[in-house]
Protein backbone atom coordinates (compact mmCIF):
# COMPACT_ATOMS: atom_id res chain seq x y z
CA UNK A 1 0.00 0.00 0.00
CA UNK A 2 1.30 3.53 -0.80
CA UNK A 3 1.63 5.91 1.88
CA UNK A 4 -1.10 8.06 0.08
CA UNK A 5 -3.44 5.29 0.09
CA UNK A 6 -2.18 3.94 3.82
CA UNK A 7 -2.91 7.41 5.22
CA UNK A 8 -6.16 7.71 3.49
CA UNK A 9 -7.22 4.47 4.67
CA UNK A 10 -6.44 5.26 8.54
CA UNK A 11 -7.44 9.05 8.47
CA UNK A 12 -10.69 8.68 6.43
CA UNK A 13 -12.71 6.12 8.36
CA UNK A 14 -11.33 7.77 11.68
CA UNK A 15 -13.28 10.67 10.48
CA UNK A 16 -16.67 9.12 9.94
CA UNK A 17 -16.21 7.20 13.14
CA UNK A 18 -15.86 10.45 15.59
CA UNK A 19 -18.74 11.84 13.31
CA UNK A 20 -20.79 8.91 13.83
CA UNK A 21 -20.06 8.57 17.39
CA UNK A 22 -20.54 12.15 18.02
CA UNK A 23 -24.39 12.44 16.27
CA UNK A 24 -25.07 9.47 18.23
CA UNK A 25 -24.74 11.63 21.46
CA UNK A 26 -27.41 14.16 20.32
CA UNK A 27 -30.99 14.03 20.90
CA UNK A 28 -32.96 11.32 19.09
CA UNK A 29 -35.05 13.84 17.92
CA UNK A 30 -32.20 15.72 15.74
CA UNK A 31 -31.00 12.73 14.84
CA UNK A 32 -32.56 11.69 11.88
CA UNK A 33 -31.65 15.21 10.46
CA UNK A 34 -28.03 15.22 11.71
CA UNK A 35 -27.60 11.81 9.68
CA UNK A 36 -29.36 12.88 6.70
CA UNK A 37 -26.66 15.37 5.96
CA UNK A 38 -23.75 13.68 7.19
CA UNK A 39 -24.37 10.57 5.48
CA UNK A 40 -25.21 12.35 1.91
CA UNK A 41 -21.79 11.63 0.36
CA UNK A 42 -19.62 14.96 1.56
CA UNK A 43 -15.95 14.85 0.32
CA UNK A 44 -14.82 15.72 4.18
CA UNK A 45 -12.46 17.86 2.65
CA UNK A 46 -12.62 20.37 5.90
CA UNK A 47 -12.12 17.80 8.53
CA UNK A 48 -9.28 16.16 6.26
CA UNK A 49 -7.55 19.25 5.68
CA UNK A 50 -7.33 19.86 9.50
CA UNK A 51 -5.69 16.63 10.42
CA UNK A 52 -3.48 16.26 7.09
CA UNK A 53 -2.02 20.14 8.25
CA UNK A 54 -1.65 18.75 11.68
CA UNK A 55 0.06 15.69 10.92
CA UNK A 56 2.68 17.84 8.17
CA UNK A 57 3.59 19.48 10.94
CA UNK A 58 4.33 16.67 13.36
CA UNK A 59 0.93 16.21 15.03
CA UNK A 60 0.47 12.47 15.62
CA UNK A 61 -1.50 12.45 18.39
CA UNK A 62 -5.51 11.02 17.85
CA UNK A 63 -7.28 14.37 19.60
CA UNK A 64 -7.08 15.83 16.31
CA UNK A 65 -10.04 14.21 15.06
CA UNK A 66 -12.99 15.73 17.39
CA UNK A 67 -11.36 19.29 16.30
CA UNK A 68 -11.10 17.89 12.74
CA UNK A 69 -15.07 17.05 13.32
CA UNK A 70 -15.80 20.46 14.47
CA UNK A 71 -15.48 21.78 11.24
CA UNK A 72 -17.73 19.20 9.58
CA UNK A 73 -20.28 19.96 12.07
CA UNK A 74 -20.01 24.10 11.54
CA UNK A 75 -20.65 23.03 7.79
CA UNK A 76 -23.37 20.86 8.15
CA UNK A 77 -25.25 22.88 9.74
CA UNK A 78 -24.62 25.69 7.32
CA UNK A 79 -26.03 23.22 4.14
CA UNK A 80 -28.79 22.55 6.30
CA UNK A 81 -29.75 26.58 6.83
CA UNK A 82 -28.70 27.57 3.83
CA UNK A 83 -31.17 24.96 1.60
CA UNK A 84 -34.24 26.38 3.37
CA UNK A 85 -32.63 30.06 2.37
CA UNK A 86 -32.47 28.92 -1.26
CA UNK A 87 -35.07 26.79 -1.19
CA UNK A 88 -32.81 24.10 -3.04
CA UNK A 89 -34.81 20.88 -3.13
CA UNK A 90 -32.04 18.59 -3.65
CA UNK A 91 -28.65 18.08 -1.45
CA UNK A 92 -25.61 15.75 -3.62
CA UNK A 93 -28.77 14.33 -5.32
CA UNK A 94 -30.80 13.46 -2.23
CA UNK A 95 -33.92 15.25 -1.09
CA UNK A 96 -32.65 18.30 0.76
CA UNK A 97 -33.54 18.03 4.79
CA UNK A 98 -35.86 20.89 5.25
CA UNK A 99 -38.00 19.00 2.11
CA UNK A 100 -38.24 15.56 4.06
CA UNK A 101 -38.18 16.66 7.80
CA UNK A 102 -39.26 20.15 7.47
CA UNK A 103 -37.92 23.70 7.63
CA UNK A 104 -38.51 23.62 11.95
CA UNK A 105 -36.73 20.52 12.14
CA UNK A 106 -34.15 21.43 9.82
CA UNK A 107 -33.14 24.70 11.06
CA UNK A 108 -33.06 23.55 15.42
CA UNK A 109 -30.72 20.26 13.77
CA UNK A 110 -28.28 23.22 12.35
CA UNK A 111 -28.51 24.84 15.49
CA UNK A 112 -27.45 21.60 17.38
CA UNK A 113 -24.46 21.42 14.97
CA UNK A 114 -23.41 24.57 15.64
CA UNK A 115 -23.53 24.04 19.55
CA UNK A 116 -21.76 20.67 19.64
CA UNK A 117 -18.75 22.25 17.36
CA UNK A 118 -18.32 25.13 19.37
CA UNK A 119 -18.55 22.96 22.38
CA UNK A 120 -16.17 20.17 21.49
CA UNK A 121 -13.56 23.40 20.04
CA UNK A 122 -13.84 24.20 24.24
CA UNK A 123 -13.18 21.46 25.72
CA UNK A 124 -9.49 21.90 23.99
CA UNK A 125 -9.27 25.07 26.36
CA UNK A 126 -7.09 26.74 23.75
CA UNK A 127 -8.56 30.60 22.97
CA UNK A 128 -7.02 30.47 19.80
CA UNK A 129 -9.13 27.64 18.55
CA UNK A 130 -11.84 29.00 19.76
CA UNK A 131 -11.61 31.86 17.99
CA UNK A 132 -10.67 30.51 14.56
CA UNK A 133 -14.03 28.67 14.80
CA UNK A 134 -15.93 31.88 15.88
CA UNK A 135 -14.96 34.22 13.35
CA UNK A 136 -15.23 31.14 10.52
CA UNK A 137 -18.69 31.41 11.86
CA UNK A 138 -18.94 34.66 11.57
CA UNK A 139 -17.72 35.57 7.87
CA UNK A 140 -19.51 32.55 6.51
CA UNK A 141 -23.24 33.97 7.67
CA UNK A 142 -21.66 37.56 6.60
CA UNK A 143 -20.93 35.89 3.52
CA UNK A 144 -24.41 34.05 2.79
CA UNK A 145 -25.85 37.44 4.33
CA UNK A 146 -23.84 39.60 1.63
CA UNK A 147 -25.07 36.80 -1.38
CA UNK A 148 -29.13 37.61 -0.16
CA UNK A 149 -28.33 41.53 -0.07
CA UNK A 150 -27.17 41.18 -3.67
CA UNK A 151 -29.61 38.37 -5.25
CA UNK A 152 -30.55 39.63 -8.54
CA UNK A 153 -27.90 42.51 -8.53
CA UNK A 154 -26.79 42.07 -12.14
CA UNK A 155 -24.45 45.06 -11.20
CA UNK A 156 -22.76 43.17 -8.94
CA UNK A 157 -19.28 44.42 -8.80
CA UNK A 158 -16.32 41.53 -9.19
CA UNK A 159 -14.83 42.44 -5.95
CA UNK A 160 -17.91 41.75 -3.98
CA UNK A 161 -18.37 38.70 -5.35
CA UNK A 162 -15.33 37.56 -4.79
CA UNK A 163 -16.32 38.74 -0.77
CA UNK A 164 -19.67 36.80 -0.98
CA UNK A 165 -17.86 33.39 -1.84
CA UNK A 166 -14.54 34.17 0.27
CA UNK A 167 -17.28 34.49 3.34
CA UNK A 168 -19.65 31.55 2.45
CA UNK A 169 -17.12 28.94 1.30
CA UNK A 170 -13.15 29.84 1.93
CA UNK A 171 -13.19 30.97 5.20
CA UNK A 172 -14.50 27.52 6.62
CA UNK A 173 -11.14 25.87 5.01
CA UNK A 174 -9.41 28.43 6.04
CA UNK A 175 -10.34 27.68 9.44
CA UNK A 176 -10.11 23.95 8.88
CA UNK A 177 -6.13 23.90 7.52
CA UNK A 178 -5.53 26.84 10.76
CA UNK A 179 -6.90 24.59 13.24
CA UNK A 180 -4.36 21.83 12.39
CA UNK A 181 -1.40 23.81 12.44
CA UNK A 182 -2.57 26.12 15.99
CA UNK A 183 -2.75 22.33 17.57
CA UNK A 184 0.43 21.10 15.93
CA UNK A 185 2.22 24.07 17.29
CA UNK A 186 3.45 25.43 14.09
CA UNK A 187 4.68 28.75 13.94
CA UNK A 188 3.26 32.16 13.31
CA UNK A 189 5.15 31.18 9.19
CA UNK A 190 3.57 28.10 9.14
CA UNK A 191 0.56 29.24 10.19
CA UNK A 192 0.08 32.02 7.54
CA UNK A 193 1.06 29.23 5.11
CA UNK A 194 -2.00 26.77 6.57
CA UNK A 195 -4.08 29.85 6.66
CA UNK A 196 -3.40 30.95 2.54
CA UNK A 197 -3.15 27.10 1.54
CA UNK A 198 -7.13 27.40 2.90
CA UNK A 199 -8.49 30.44 1.69
CA UNK A 200 -7.04 29.80 -1.71
CA UNK A 201 -8.54 26.40 -1.64
CA UNK A 202 -11.53 27.45 -0.51
CA UNK A 203 -11.70 30.32 -3.42
CA UNK A 204 -10.56 27.90 -6.41
CA UNK A 205 -13.38 25.49 -5.31
CA UNK A 206 -16.20 27.77 -5.15
CA UNK A 207 -15.59 28.87 -8.18
CA UNK A 208 -15.58 25.70 -9.93
CA UNK A 209 -18.72 24.76 -8.18
CA UNK A 210 -19.81 28.31 -9.40
CA UNK A 211 -18.77 26.59 -12.96
CA UNK A 212 -20.03 23.22 -12.69
CA UNK A 213 -23.75 25.09 -11.88
CA UNK A 214 -24.21 25.84 -15.50
CA UNK A 215 -21.92 22.91 -16.83
CA UNK A 216 -22.77 19.63 -14.87
CA UNK A 217 -25.99 17.81 -15.39
CA UNK A 218 -27.98 17.10 -12.04
CA UNK A 219 -27.47 13.24 -12.32
CA UNK A 220 -23.63 14.01 -12.03
CA UNK A 221 -24.20 16.81 -9.55
CA UNK A 222 -26.79 16.02 -7.31
CA UNK A 223 -28.50 19.68 -7.93
CA UNK A 224 -30.08 21.70 -10.94
CA UNK A 225 -28.72 22.41 -13.76
CA UNK A 226 -28.45 26.17 -13.70
CA UNK A 227 -29.65 26.40 -10.49
CA UNK A 228 -28.19 29.36 -9.74
CA UNK A 229 -30.01 31.55 -12.32
CA UNK A 230 -33.35 30.50 -11.01
CA UNK A 231 -32.47 31.55 -7.38
CA UNK A 232 -31.19 34.52 -8.95
CA UNK A 233 -27.63 34.52 -7.64
CA UNK A 234 -25.18 36.30 -9.21
CA UNK A 235 -22.08 34.21 -10.23
CA UNK A 236 -18.80 34.65 -12.01
CA UNK A 237 -20.28 33.47 -15.41
CA UNK A 238 -23.41 35.62 -15.86
CA UNK A 239 -20.84 38.63 -14.61
CA UNK A 240 -18.79 37.53 -17.75
CA UNK A 241 -21.74 37.28 -20.23
CA UNK A 242 -23.27 40.50 -18.96
CA UNK A 243 -19.84 42.23 -19.14
CA UNK A 244 -19.63 41.37 -22.78
CA UNK A 245 -23.43 42.21 -24.10
CA UNK A 246 -24.37 45.03 -26.14
CA UNK A 247 -25.79 48.29 -24.13
CA UNK A 248 -29.59 47.28 -24.85
CA UNK A 249 -29.48 43.72 -24.44
CA UNK A 250 -27.98 44.01 -21.34
CA UNK A 251 -30.37 46.50 -19.93
CA UNK A 252 -33.22 44.44 -21.20
CA UNK A 253 -31.68 41.07 -20.03
CA UNK A 254 -30.71 42.74 -16.65
CA UNK A 255 -34.58 44.08 -15.94
CA UNK A 256 -36.17 41.21 -16.42
CA UNK A 257 -33.71 39.15 -14.54
CA UNK A 258 -33.72 41.66 -11.90
CA UNK A 259 -37.64 41.34 -11.80
CA UNK A 260 -37.91 37.21 -11.93
CA UNK A 261 -39.55 37.71 -15.24
CA UNK A 262 -37.20 35.14 -16.93
CA UNK A 263 -39.04 31.73 -17.79
CA UNK A 264 -37.43 28.28 -17.19
CA UNK A 265 -37.23 28.27 -21.34
CA UNK A 266 -35.77 31.84 -20.93
CA UNK A 267 -33.40 30.35 -18.06
CA UNK A 268 -32.11 27.26 -20.02
CA UNK A 269 -31.45 29.47 -23.02
CA UNK A 270 -29.41 31.83 -21.30
CA UNK A 271 -27.72 29.07 -19.39
CA UNK A 272 -26.97 27.49 -22.88
CA UNK A 273 -25.48 30.98 -24.34
CA UNK A 274 -23.10 31.72 -21.03
CA UNK A 275 -22.10 28.12 -21.62
CA UNK A 276 -21.38 28.04 -25.57
CA UNK A 277 -19.49 31.76 -24.92
CA UNK A 278 -17.14 30.43 -22.54
CA UNK A 279 -17.53 31.85 -19.31
CA UNK A 280 -18.41 28.74 -17.21
CA UNK A 281 -14.62 27.68 -18.79
CA UNK A 282 -13.59 31.39 -18.02
CA UNK A 283 -14.55 30.96 -14.32
CA UNK A 284 -12.52 27.59 -14.40
CA UNK A 285 -9.61 29.49 -15.26
CA UNK A 286 -9.96 32.20 -12.48
CA UNK A 287 -10.09 29.42 -10.21
CA UNK A 288 -6.97 27.67 -11.53
CA UNK A 289 -4.89 31.03 -10.81
CA UNK A 290 -6.37 30.65 -6.70
CA UNK A 291 -5.62 27.29 -7.14
CA UNK A 292 -1.92 28.11 -7.63
CA UNK A 293 -1.64 30.20 -4.54
CA UNK A 294 -3.25 27.29 -2.95
CA UNK A 295 -0.05 25.31 -4.01
CA UNK A 296 2.37 28.22 -3.84
CA UNK A 297 1.68 28.62 0.08
CA UNK A 298 1.72 24.51 0.52
CA UNK A 299 5.67 24.20 -0.98
CA UNK A 300 6.25 26.28 2.02
CA UNK A 301 5.23 23.41 4.64
CA UNK A 302 7.98 20.76 5.80
CA UNK A 303 8.37 17.70 3.30
CA UNK A 304 5.91 14.98 4.37
CA UNK A 305 4.16 12.26 2.96
CA UNK A 306 0.70 14.22 4.54
CA UNK A 307 1.47 17.43 2.65
CA UNK A 308 2.15 15.43 -0.55
CA UNK A 309 -1.29 13.78 0.02
CA UNK A 310 -2.42 17.58 0.15
CA UNK A 311 -0.97 18.52 -2.96
CA UNK A 312 -2.82 15.30 -4.53
CA UNK A 313 -6.14 16.71 -2.81
CA UNK A 314 -5.75 19.67 -4.91
CA UNK A 315 -4.19 18.62 -8.29
CA UNK A 316 -8.00 17.34 -9.43
CA UNK A 317 -10.01 20.21 -8.23
CA UNK A 318 -10.35 21.74 -11.47
CA UNK A 319 -11.48 19.08 -13.42
CA UNK A 320 -14.58 17.68 -11.14
CA UNK A 321 -17.72 17.17 -11.83
CA UNK A 322 -19.43 18.09 -9.34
Amino acid sequence: MSDFADILSREVPAINEYLEDAAATLSPLVQPVVRHVLLAGGKRLRPLLTVLVARAFGHDKDDVYPLACSLEFLHSATLLHDDIVDGAPLRRGRESAHVRFGATHTILAGDVLLALANRIVAEYDVPELTRILSEALLQTATGEILEIAHLRDTDLPLETYLSIITGKTAYLLQAACHCGAILAGADARLCQAAMSLGVNCGIAFQLVDDALDYTSPAAVSGKPTGGDLKEGKVTLPLILYLAEQPFEARRRLAEDFRQDQLSAEDIEYLRGNIVAAGHAEKTREMAATYLAKAQAALAVFPPSPEADLIGQVLAPMLGRDK
